[in-house]
């Protein structure tokens, strides 16, 4: 079983990836992806999406990190994958499922499912570009309005030269409304050789478990499950092999959240922790009660020391 973190954008940077590979059990995170629009973007923009980069391409508990980009250049996206692997990534992930309307209207993400010739010439280019032993990933959604071309979509990513292919239980119209689609994932990981990735809805082990049947897919990705369960990864890993599973429990959610601080009080601004916290939990109040009296608690509060004492006092 390979378990992998989403490039979840405005959630999963460096530190929240060192948070949930701490607990996690992951075997790869993508990073936020990183827009190619008209050059070969400097060395600097790489570092900042993947500080990892400068420690070999991992997590500060060794977990691999593969840079995500996202474009529809063949040859610029071809040209920045190659420094991203110069540069020590663990591989390249082309986003062909971002399904946000900023993106999409210039011509990157989802919009590109449309045109299977395009995703097949963005795959093979940048195929051509890298190193043969550099892992070339994709990330797709099931389609763009319907799924009509789901597979054939995929059997050009395959034969482009992908490694693997992640799939997102969900058409681009449907955003994120539930249920993704594990069948359908099924469905065109049936015609593929390359491994297929599942992706969508798996908020538990009985999710995973059901995703397993229905997609035929081993391996997953989580985002929003693994920001609601920090441990969740670990939970299907030990599940996947007959072990106890348990979620994690608030007080060592607490001391979590005080790495969190110190961390983010090393490596960044004024305000960010702030922020940040809000949204983590936000999510972490759908599986913990404890956490949606702490969101309460602190949602209007400003400073960073007001809202960790305030975070310590419950």
């Amino acid at each position: 079983m390979q378990l992998h973190l989403a490039p979840m954008e405005g959630v999963m940077d460096d530190v929240m990836r060192d948070l949930l590979t701490r607990h996690g059990d992951f075997d790869l995170c993508l990073t936020e992806f990183i827009r190619i629009s008209d050059r070969l973007l400097p060395r600097r923009v790489f570092y900042r999406y993947c500080p990892e980069l400068h420690w070999g391409g991992k997590t500060p508990n060794g977990t691999p990190v593969r840079i995500q980009l996202l474009g529809q250049h063949p040859e610029l996206l071809a040209e920045n994958a190659v420094r991203a692997i110069e540069l020590g990534s663990q591989g390249v992930d082309l986003n062909f499922g971002c399904p946000a309307k900023t993106v999409n209207k210039s011509q990157g993400g989802a919009v590109l499912l449309q045109s299977t010739k395009q995703l097949e010439t963005i795959v093979s280019t940048v195929r051509a570009a890298i190193p043969a032993s550099s892992h070339l990933s994709v990330k797709i959604r099931l389609g763009w309005e319907s799924c009509d071309l789901a597979e054939d979509n995929a059997l050009a990513i395959q034969n482009a030269g992908a490694d693997s292919l992640t799939i997102h239980g969900r058409t681009k119209a449907q955003g994120y409304q539930p249920p993704a689609d594990w069948r359908r994932i099924g469905k065109i990981r049936s015609h593929l050789k390359i491994p297929v990735i599942a992706n969508g809805d798996i908020w538990n082990v009985e999710d995973y478990r059901a995703c397993r049947t229905e997609s035929g897919c081993d391996d997953v990705m989580l985002g929003r499950g693994a920001l609601r369960m920090p441990n969740l990864g670990q939970q299907l890993k030990r599940a996947s092999e007959g072990q106890p599973h348990q979620n994690i429990s608030w007080p060592e959610l607490k001391s979590e959240l005080g790495y969190f601080y110190r961390l983010t009080m090393r490596s960044r601004n004024k305000g960010y922790f702030a922020n940040r916290i809000k949204q983590w939990l936000g999510q972490l109040r759908l599986s913990h009660i404890e956490a949606e009296q702490a969101f309460q608690n602190v949602r209007t509060l400003k400073s960073d020391q007001e809202i960790i004492r305030v975070l310590w006092q419950q």
